[in-house]
């Protein structure tokens, strides 16, 4: 593995988890389930703490929401046991797609990959 991942498996949280995260999930921890992303959730054994380990780069916005009504202590069983209901016109979760090529943006915006020619615009020419 070498010195170096050690290292930063000691201090980058963002780069799925720490060192000390891994060693406390093993000792006190108690797999609950995983979402389709890849993610896995535990709690302890008295189910007071509960935690997500990310399949990759820690974001938020990539915990799905019956996972999060469980996290934050709304539902009691974890949707392995009891998924939510979901509406007809619900869409199917995504992360925050913010500073992605998939971003939206708005029509006119200069970060638009094609920007729209605009023809109610003429640019001023000195002479």
């Amino acid at each position: 593995m070498g010195i170096f991942n050690t290292l930063k498996r000691a201090v980058a949280w963002w780069d799925s988890q720490t060192l000390n995260t891994q060693i406390y999930t093993w000792r006190k921890g108690r797999l609950v389930g995983e979402d389709a992303q890849g993610n896995r959730y535990y709690q302890t054994r008295d189910a007071r703490r509960r935690w997500v380990i990310y399949n990759g780069e820690a974001e938020a916005s990539r915990v799905p929401t019956d996972w999060h009504g469980w996290l934050h202590h709304t539902y009691d069983t974890p949707p392995t046991s009891r998924p939510l209901a979901h509406k007809p016109w619900e869409k199917p979760h995504l992360e925050n797609l913010t500073g992605t090529e998939r971003a939206h943006y708005p029509e006119g915006s200069i970060l638009r990959p094609r920007p729209v020619e605009r023809r109610d615009y003429e640019a001023w020419q000195p002479e």
